[in-house]
């Protein structure tokens, strides 16, 4: 195996475990970046576990948000954990679960 394509081979390895995606199914449904939290939790389901990380300040402005996880599974070995801010999707990530 050439070096560049066991590098490659490598590198996607390691980052097997984290993926980060722009759009999650739920079922029929998609959820994408953006969505509301009623949105989600209608085409999802209640969470596993909700976590309140804190609160934000938006860029330039005097508003404060929430800033809240929530997590789904695990399903398939994998657990999906979304971030809200201020109401909206704004992180979906997938982690494998230990």
């Amino acid at each position: 195996m050439p070096l560049s394509r066991l590098g490659l081979v490598l590198a996607l390895g390691c980052s097997a475990g984290l993926a980060h995606a722009d759009t999650l199914r739920c079922g029929s449904q998609l959820v994408s970046l953006g969505d509301r939290s009623f949105e989600v939790q209608q085409k999802c389901g209640e969470p596993v576990l909700r976590d309140l990380i804190g609160y934000g300040l938006g860029p330039n402005e005097r508003r404060e948000y929430l800033i809240e996880e929530w997590v789904y599974g695990p399903s398939n070995g994998m657990l999906t954990i979304l971030t809200f801010e201020g109401n909206r999707l704004t992180h979906i990530e997938r982690r494998r679960d230990n």
